[in-house]
């Protein structure tokens, strides 16, 4: 039970500050500026949906990835270790991760943006989906598995609802709080990173010695 709930918390730790709600928020807002209340919270609930449905396409998927290309989870775990690496040290910075759109564009694809860029890949990015893989990995009993999946629903969730109330978080919280909460995030994040490159680079160093 003590094991479960130690991977229940890594699970929801890591993807909730890989997925970073509260980083995408301003974005989000921008995006959405020119949209009525109702069209701004259709946005995010679909956008929630898709990133929710993505992340567990690829957790499911990830063991006939690595038998397809070949790869073994070991390299996957230093690679995604150094990706949440970068990823972190972005956050501590408080550097957001923006999407390059001009003015003139964005009325065109006003009705795809909770799909792309907003879905994937801002919600959904390669940190998420790359700790989709490693976390299904270690997911080695079925009760691990229902709780992966039942938390990224979760973390999804609150996303949604972060997205959803993003214009009166942001009046609550200020640009300061905003990147304070950022900063702490990418502290976070950067602590898995080391724990992912470490727990991958260790077997591959054993097997050359052995």
């Amino acid at each position: 039970m003590n094991e479960l709930i130690t991977f229940g918390l890594l699970v929801f730790t890591s993807f909730f500050t890989l997925i970073n709600p509260l980083g995408t928020m301003p974005i989000f807002m921008t995006m959405t500026a020119g949209l009525s209340t109702k069209d701004r919270t259709k946005t995010a609930k679909k956008a929630s949906i898709v990133s929710f449905i993505t992340i567990i396409l690829f957790a499911f998927s990830g063991e006939i990835l690595f038998n397809f290309f070949g790869i073994s989870v070991h390299s996957f775990r230093i690679v995604g270790g150094v990706i949440f690496f970068i990823m972190g040290m972005d956050m501590l910075q408080a550097r957001l991760g923006r999407v390059k759109v001009k003015e003139s564009e964005v009325k065109a694809y006003v009705n795809d943006i909770s799909v792309t860029p907003l879905a994937i890949p801002m919600i959904c990015g390669p940190g998420a989906l790359t700790n989709a893989i490693i976390m299904m990995e270690d997911a080695d009993t079925v009760s691990k598995k229902i709780a992966l999946v039942v938390i990224v629903f979760a973390v999804i969730l609150l996303t949604y609802v972060i997205l959803y109330s993003s214009s009166r978080i942001v009046k609550l919280m200020g640009e300061t709080g905003i990147n304070v909460m950022m900063r702490l995030m990418g502290l976070i994040v950067m602590v898995i990173a080391v724990e992912f490159f470490f727990s991958g680079l260790k077997p591959i160093i054993q097997g050359f010695l052995n």
